[in-house]
């Protein structure tokens, strides 16, 4: 798809990455010859833990990935420039020839949860029958999906999956026609969940068989569990419906001692580096956790903690390949595309990128080089260019804008955003366009709050979220771009703003899989115009994020994606 050209700078900057982690790595060798490793790594990261579950909209939209990855493995996962690269310890997959496009998965016959439970295609089954769309049941104003999905990009293409519950192997049939390029990031980390623990909570002999038959009383049970079973809160996790498929598992969760990952000794591949680790989220007091050196790794949003100073840590600031943006509501003071066009045109986008949006760093072309003028297509694209004409009239003031604003009925209107606290910069970032607004007599209100959650917007709580793709308070941002384009398709989970056009699905499904160059640009052109004309989101910048790893630290490779520095958490090694 529009990937494509994109290979090249991926490459390099993966090679920058991982030299730059390796001269850490010796750094560290070199100091700490005479030193003992450090049994137990903090880290502190702005995801919100809130569920176990990466594909629900609750867990994608929280930042499963940057805590789950190594925990709930899967065929694939999402490495530090974004990228889905293979996990062979999960096991193998491969597509092969035939009329419809199909995959086949083979799970590693050593591979067992930490219950002692092996792992299965049932797991595959789960998660397609989870995503796909086709399971609905009788709601309000008609049928409804039953699970509670973050989107359905990619499942909702897939026939079939031929799998004999307990097998180790499983065969994916994409329905005639369709051929979805991103297969590699169906079944990934943090997104297979364990399909025995449905079974064994709901007593069932297996998930497999009620997902064959369409069995609508068992279906809406499965999802019923699938949807919340697997919340977490602080105090009160049960980990027999936790068990893990990784390196690590997950001992305790509560508010005193963080999330504890330890070793999880049923893993079959390379047992994780260091015994502990103590995840640290949004929720926690970051800055505290930092002043009694209870943290080793830090992976937040640049300037989110104000003026914290990293004695003791490697930092590096970098733009993430999520987009800091707002998410508006389609419905209340910005139902109308005008009032949320007008709006955009008070908000000082670039104003808002000098002061916010390269902190301690200057690209000059690629990720993180100016404004982000698209949505959906990275800044290191070679279509990129080409393809973001109708930004240029939404840099800050418009003179045009109290007229726009008068016309579009949202003068003397309110607008409230939302978005986690606390957060210094997105604090300021409110501040900021409140007071450019003002003179077209829009009043913008901050409504961050320690407890915000994207879901308010969708309940009509906030008229916009300022996060990153999708929403996210954290990491958040792939090198497929598949979170930002499902924020945007209609009846998706992670589309909280409630958009919806036709034939933006439709240009959404065809990229998928043209490869064809010139129609793929030619569809991103016409993408970003109608987005522009819509308006469901305003792109401000590159998220700039800071990865910080002790002094000491061996393997720490900066991860400026939604999987966060704890991409490869299992191989890390802190010595003191």
């Amino acid at each position: 798809m529009r990937q494509q050209g994109t290979r090249r700078t991926v490459l390099v900057r993966r090679g920058l990455a991982v030299a730059a982690a390796g001269a850490l790595a010796v750094g560290g060798l070199t100091a700490c010859g005479s030193k003992n490793q450090v049994p137990s790594i903090g880290y502190g990261v702005d995801a919100v833990i809130a569920s176990y579950n990466g594909s629900s909209t609750l867990g994608a939209n929280s930042g499963a990935a940057a805590v789950f990855s190594r925990v709930l493995t899967g065929f694939f996962y999402t490495g530090p420039d974004g990228q889905p690269v293979a996990d062979t310890d999960t096991g193998t997959a491969k597509e092969v020839p035939g009329d419809a496009q199909t995959i086949q998965y083979r799970l590693n016959p050593d591979g067992v949860y930490s219950d002692g439970t092996p792992t299965s295609c049932d797991d595959l089954v789960l998660a397609w029958a989870a995503r796909n769309g086709r399971f609905t049941k009788a709601g309000p104003g008609g049928p409804i999906p039953m699970f509670d999905a973050a989107s359905t990009d990619g499942y909702r293409d897939i026939e079939r999956v031929d799998c004999q519950a307990g097998s180790k192997d499983a065969t994916v049939v994409f329905r005639p026609g369709k051929h979805y390029s991103q297969w590699k990031t169906l079944f990934n980390a943090d997104e297979m969940m364990p399909a025995h623990t449905i079974a064994n909570q709901l007593k069932l002999p297996n998930v497999v068989t009620a997902v064959q038959t369409g069995d609508q009383p068992t279906m809406e049970r499965i999802a019923d569990f699938w949807n919340t079973g697997w919340n977490l809160t602080p105090g009160k996790a049960d980990l027999t419906v936790l068990p893990s498929s990784g390196p690590y598992r997950i001992e305790s969760f509560t508010d005193k001692d963080g999330l504890v990952l330890v070793k999880n000794e049923k893993w079959w591949g390379n047992a994780a580096a260091t015994p502990r680790i103590v995840v640290w989220d949004k929720h926690s007091d970051l800055k505290s956790k930092l002043s009694d050196k209870a943290i080793g790794v830090l992976d937040i949003g640049a300037g989110s903690l104000g003026d914290v100073p990293l004695s003791g840590f490697s930092k590096e600031n970098l733009p993430g390949r999520g987009v800091e943006q707002l998410t508006l509501n389609t419905n209340g003071v910005l139902a109308n595309a005008n009032a949320r066009k007008a709006f955009a045109l008070c908000v000082p986008r670039q104003a808002l990128f000098d002061k916010f949006g390269h902190p301690g760093y200057d690209v000059k072309s690629g990720l993180g080089a100016g404004l982000a003028n698209s949505r959906t297509v990275p800044q290191d694209s070679l279509y990129y260019p080409s393809i973001v004409g109708p930004a240029d009239k939404y840099k800050g003031g418009d003179p045009g804008i109290v007229t726009a604003a008068s016309s579009s009925g949202l003068q003397n209107q309110t607008v409230r955003i939302g978005y986690v606290k606390p957060d210094d910069r997105r604090a300021q970032t409110v501040a900021a366009i409140a007071d450019a607004c003002k003179a077209a007599g829009i009043t913008v209100v901050d409504a961050g709050t320690p407890d915000f959650t994207a879901q308010q917007l969708a309940d009509g709580k906030v008229d916009a979220i300022l996060g990153g793709t999708a929403g996210m308070p954290g990491p958040s941002g792939s090198l497929a771009e598949t979170d930002a384009i499902a924020a945007l398709r209609t009846g998706s989970g992670v589309n909280f703003g409630r958009y919806g056009n036709g034939r933006y699905d439709a240009i959404a499904d065809q990229l998928a899989s043209e490869d064809n160059s010139s129609t793929v640009l030619n569809l991103l052109t016409e993408q970003e115009n109608l987005l522009w004309g819509d308006m469901p989101s305003i792109p401000l910048f590159a998220g700039p994020r800071t990865i910080a790893f002790g002094d000491g630290m061996e393997n720490g490779i900066a991860s400026p994606t939604r999987a966060g520095a704890g991409w490869n958490m299992d191989r890390w090694v802190l010595k003191r």
